[in-house]
């Protein structure tokens, strides 16, 4: 026995994931707008003052422009609801917007590295002093915008939203590198011009890094990873906590967006009617529905519990971080 997961029988928790979504969505409408301003600035300040590493932050800020574009548009993809060619949804469109922006962070990160090389091999100008008032109000802007992004990230639990946080984040980083850059160069004086183009491959390092570490994250959920935060130990206390639940086995949790979907096996009385059986089973989705907003799909097999057969040891319980 099984009950078909709650996203093909209507039973979706709607209000909350288009909720998730939303403010995924006003975050990523956000950033836009504020680093369409900062390449701007960064752009002109960075030609005018003669500092390239003020440059290639403008170039990483136009890599966060389309950054929250895609995940504005993944974020987007996400809301559709399920048919019958993606029965489990969309959500997985928000795993691919955050392998894009880290392979745009990993382009970012070479695209820099090889012009600071063209830079410090060919002699220029020293940074103009004022760019580092720049510098100072980019990264202040730049940390708050990455802080307010990547909380809607944590309270959503979207990882593209997450990203681009991070995105954002590096960014800050990048500029902080150009501060000190620029810094040494005009305080080392002549013969030190170069200092801004090696912060800039400083920069990339940091930017190729969290490259890295977003597009992990989502290769991971692309492939289906048992995420920790949805650990078996929890959901297995939840569902075990249910009157009538002898056992559970075979628990499978996958990630899509910013929901979950869980297949469970739930050993019972093999005596118990078939119906009471079934209700049974809708007491372990509630319960676990509960305990687990996020979680839209359940997919319960029924299954008799046999004390003289040798099963597979239940998973570690523990309790849901949530639970009382």
């Amino acid at each position: 026995m099984s009950h078909a997961p709650d996203r093909a029988r209507g039973r979706l928790p709607g209000n909350l994931v288009l909720s998730n979504v939303e403010r995924g969505i006003q975050a990523a409408r956000m950033g836009l707008v504020v680093n369409l301003v900062l390449v701007a600035v960064k752009l002109v300040a960075g030609i005018a003052g003669h500092a390239y590493a003020l440059i290639a932050d403008a170039i990483e800020s136009s890599m966060d422009l389309f950054s929250s574009v895609v995940v504005w548009a993944g974020l987007r993809i996400t809301t559709k609801p399920a048919d019958e060619e993606y029965p489990y949804g969309y959500g997985k469109a928000e795993a691919v917007a955050t392998a894009i922006v880290a392979l745009m962070l990993l382009g970012a990160a070479l695209g820099i590295s090889v012009a600071a090389i063209g830079e410090i091999r060919t002699p220029h100008h020293a940074p103009a002093a004022w760019t580092l008032a720049v510098l100072a109000v980019v990264v202040v802007v730049k940390e708050i915008l990455s802080r307010k992004v990547l909380d809607v990230g944590e309270e959503t639990g979207s990882t593209a939203v997450k990203a681009d946080a991070w995105h954002h984040r590096s960014d800050a980083l990048t500029s902080i590198a150009a501060f000190i850059g620029i810094s040494i160069a005009l305080w080392g004086g002549e013969g030190w011009e170069a200092a801004d183009d090696w912060a800039a491959l400083v920069a990339a390092l940091i930017i190729a890094t969290n490259g890295v570490i977003l597009l992990r994250t989502a290769l991971r959920d692309l492939m289906d990873r048992m995420p920790a935060e949805l650990g078996a130990s929890q959901v297995g206390f939840v569902a075990r906590s249910v009157d009538g639940v002898q056992a559970i086995e075979k628990l499978r949790v996958r990630r899509l967006g910013t929901e979950y979907y869980l297949d469970l096996h739930v050993q019972t009385d093999p005596l118990m009617p078939l119906r009471d059986a079934h209700i049974l089973s809708g007491k372990v989705k509630g319960a676990i529905r509960a305990a687990f907003p996020n979680v839209s799909g359940v997919l319960i097999h029924m299954e008799p519990f046999e004390t003289d057969l040798e099963l597979p040891p239940e998973p570690s319980l523990q309790p849901p971080a949530n639970a009382g």
